[in-house]
């Protein structure tokens, strides 16, 4: 961790002489701090490549997704919100609407990914179980057990839906509903460690899905009507649906990115695959490093990704980061 702690301040150093002269053009910027561990990074990384390479002086803001979202309506701050989830956000759409926001980028490009999920191991040994039906001809394969979400996650009753919908209740599936989302990802962990069968419910991107190659299981299309009825424990009549997938998105305010075209720029282009956003996240536990440090770890480690992001000014500012 000492060298981790080192590695970021000779990062600072040798970028904030250059970054001096754009101080006065780019002035203060407010961004939203998310608390959970991707808007984390995004943030943590946004914020260095304002300082160090636009010459921002830049403050974060504590803030969830729908609090951000009445915050930038009634105040106009904070300038940047750095990751909305779009399905958790009910006023996301009247505020782009009405121009009070802007969106400019996917920043997760992959999007927010829920559904059902196998370990690569096993597919690479049986194909046929990267498909609902080919688990259903062979339960056996999975253990005959599928890993569910907590009492109190929307997702539970979805899962336990569409194990009624694709029949495999019928064949006789576990619906092993787990206590916690720790005992959840404790159990892909476990498995993992001995190459056995698991299969069940995850999302990302994640820490968990950073560590453990695992294979989305194709259960269709996605039906918003299906989904709909799906979500409510009293579903009548389930029927298959996969879960949608998630815009995620950084949005400025109207009158920020009226005034600050390059950083503007800059958040257009700043954007994470799932993959990425998942092998930093991992890198984090496993180091029980900050985000801070995650951060200069994805920087350190994906010079040919941040550096298209950068105007010529900003990649000259940083030039001794990407030798």
């Amino acid at each position: 961790m000492f060298k981790i702690t080192i590695g970021l301040g000779c990062m600072f150093a040798a970028a904030i002489t250059a970054s001096a002269a754009q101080a006065e053009t780019c002035g203060e910027v407010s961004l939203m701090q998310g608390d959970w561990g991707s808007a984390q990074i995004v943030t943590a990384v946004s914020k260095f490549l304002m300082e160090q390479g636009y010459g921002c002086n830049v403050t974060t803001v504590p803030l969830t997704t729908n609090p951000a979202m009445v915050s930038v309506s009634e105040t106009g701050e904070p300038d940047i919100l750095t990751e909305i989830w779009t399905n958790g956000a009910p006023a996301y759409k009247g505020l782009v609407d009405s121009g009070a926001i802007i969106p400019v980028t996917e920043v997760l490009s992959d999007g927010g990914v829920e559904g059902f999920f196998v370990p690569n191991y096993l597919l690479e040994k049986h194909p046929e179980l990267a498909t609902i039906e080919g688990i259903k001809a062979n339960p056996e394969l999975v253990g005959n057990r599928f890993h569910n979400c907590p009492e109190g996650w929307t997702c539970l009753n979805v899962s336990t839906n569409l194990l009624k919908a694709s029949g495999l209740t019928d064949v006789g599936m576990e619906n092993f509903v787990h206590g916690s989302g720790e005992t959840l990802a404790a159990s892909i962990a476990a498995a993992f460690e001995d190459k056995e069968p698991w299969f069940g419910f995850y999302w990302a991107p994640t820490s968990v899905l950073g560590k453990y190659p695992m294979t989305l299981v194709d259960i269709g299309s996605h039906d918003p009507e299906r989904h709909a009825c799906n979500i409510t424990a009293d579903c009548a009549t389930p029927e298959l649906s996969a879960f949608p997938r998630s815009e995620v998105v950084t949005v400025l305010s109207k009158d920020f990115m009226a005034e600050n075209a390059a950083v503007s720029d800059l958040m257009t282009n700043l954007s994470f695959t799932n993959a990425q956003m998942g092998e930093t996240l991992a890198w984090v536990e496993d180091k029980n490093a900050s985000y801070d440090e995650g951060a200069v770890h994805f920087l350190t480690n994906n010079k040919d990704v941040w550096r298209s992001w950068l105007n010529n000014v900003a990649r000259e500012n940083l030039s001794a980061l990407l030798k």
